[in-house]
């Protein structure tokens, strides 16, 4: 009996030493690591940095929507026609395709920062001369206006110019009223267009 006693007295003591104070001073640990969290969420916040401002304005002129037929149905997409420009004197267009319309106006954008043209602009945020420009069957006429006239043009027009820097110009566009035919008449059109330097020259040129 006394040997069963020396045996079972070891588990006896291993039962009553079993860690049950223990817990409450865990405690106290988790609620310290919770509070270095809440410290480190909030040192997160303040080290967010503010959002880039962007380097060009942004517009869509259209969204059109097409539908291509095949054996297996018919597939729906759509085209987005943009205008960027740094209002600066300089300017880009871009076309993107996609079955989603956001989709669609990324790629436009894309391309339009791709394709970027400079703009020369005078004093009284005009052009230097009248410009006329054909696309297809669509020609836009654009004539320098004096300060205080304003943007003189509708639709694609006036999103070509106002994202390019013009602030007083007159516009007529002639022909078919196709949205890409007419940004594309009017980038046509601004392009050959020569600064006052190049103007002096040419009449000095002329005139000898």
């Amino acid at each position: 009996m006394e040997q069963e006693e020396k045996i079972t007295s070891p588990v006896e003591a291993g039962t009553d030493s079993t860690p049950v104070e223990a817990a409450p001073e865990a405690a106290p640990a988790k609620g310290h690591h919770h509070e270095g969290g809440r410290k480190g969420q909030g040192g997160r916040r303040t080290e967010r940095r503010a959002p880039a401002e962007k380097l060009y304005e942004e517009r869509v002129v259209k969204i059109r929507r097409v539908c291509k037929t095949t054996k297996g149905g018919r597939h729906m997409r759509f085209s987005a026609l943009v205008v960027v420009g740094d209002v600066k004197g300089k300017y880009g267009f871009g076309v993107g395709k996609s079955g989603e319309v956001s989709e669609a106006i990324k790629k436009a954008l894309d391309d339009a920062k791709l394709h970027m043209y400079r703009l020369p602009i005078v004093k009284d945020g005009t052009i230097p001369h009248t410009v006329v420009g054909t696309y297809g069957a669509t020609t836009v006429f654009l004539k320098p206006a004096p300060d205080g006239t304003g943007i003189i043009a509708g639709g694609p027009v006036r999103a070509v110019l106002e994202l390019g820097g013009v602030k007083n110009i007159y516009s007529k566009v002639y022909g078919s009223r196709s949205p890409i035919n007419i940004v594309k008449a009017t980038v046509n059109g601004l392009l050959s267009l020569k600064s006052y330097t190049q103007v002096n020259k040419l009449r000095h040129g002329e005139d000898k």
